[in-house]
């Protein structure tokens, strides 16, 4: 009997919601005689059934990137009643109706994904996500674990850098340190990791610290996708460090993208201890 792990990745980062389609693996149960270790399934051990399941959520992940999220929900609902117990497919759902901002829905679907697949990766850090947005930190990281504790997890930088992100809500900035550097290692080239690396280290007032990673900020990122809040960040790191023409050239960031913010407001109050 073939028991299929259906993995279609869909990645929910800290720093923006994006959506990754992949292969899917899968498992089949070993034959008598031989070793306990389940072989990979490959497609053709795939049902026709599940077959309909997969070219379903290839439709609903496309839609679902284009925010078309009613067509979306419509492909996944077609996927589940080719595959009842497809965990990503209720995962994806959650995804749909957390951008549709209905938020008992979202936690409804991620619920009964993590019941069918507990240790699936991709929803177990899904949903830490949805926690940490909705203001539920805490409980956030028992699920950011779990995805890093799957070995074949293929992106355990955004559960690092999700895990991070939320530690520094809590301004917890030695848990959020521990989550972060792994993350630097694994994948060296996100903005969104040497942003909050600078600010634990702002925070903690090694400032020549925080001044690398802004130096890495302003080589990795494009200037207007970065928020006020950063750009102030930015700002206040270099005017510690006395760097005059480094602090002019963020600020001209922070006036040309986010003019009417209050963080431009504090810069011309000149308020960097606020």
């Amino acid at each position: 009997m073939t028991v299929l792990a259906h993995r279609c990745l869909l990645r929910l980062a800290a720093f923006g919601l994006a959506g990754l389609l992949c292969g899917c693996a899968s498992t089949s149960a070993p034959a008598p005689g031989q070793s306990g270790k389940a072989e990979l399934a490959t497609a053709s051990d795939q049902t026709a059934a599940q077959k309909r399941a997969e070219i379903r959520m290839q439709l609903a992940i496309g839609y679902y990137q284009q925010g078309q999220y009613a067509v979306a929900l419509d492909e996944i609902k077609k996927a589940l009643a080719a595959d009842p117990e497809l965990a990503d497919a209720y995962g994806m759902r959650a995804l749909t109706y957390m951008a549709m901002d209905e938020r008992e829905l979202a936690e409804d679907n991620f619920v009964r994904a993590l019941k069918l697949a507990p240790h699936n990766p991709e929803v177990n850090n899904n949903y830490g996500s949805f926690l940490c947005r909705h203001g539920r930190v805490a409980e956030s990281f028992k699920y950011f674990d779990a995805a890093l504790a799957v070995r074949s997890y293929q992106s355990p930088a955004d559960a690092y850098n999700n895990a991070g992100s939320c530690a520094l809500k809590l301004k917890d900035y030695d848990t959020a340190e521990k989550y972060l550097l792994p993350a630097l290692k694994i994948a060296p080239d996100v903005p969104a990791t040497s942003a909050n690396l600078a600010r634990i280290y702002y925070e903690r007032r090694d400032y020549v610290r925080a001044g690398f990673f802004i130096t890495r900020l302003g080589k990795l990122a494009k200037m207007d996708s970065l928020s006020a809040d950063v750009l102030w960040l930015a700002i206040r790191v270099q005017h510690r460090l006395g760097d005059t023409g480094a602090e002019s050239a963020w600020v001209t960031q922070l006036r040309r993208h986010h003019s009417g913010s209050p963080e431009y407001a504090a810069y011309q109050r000149g308020a960097f201890d606020e």
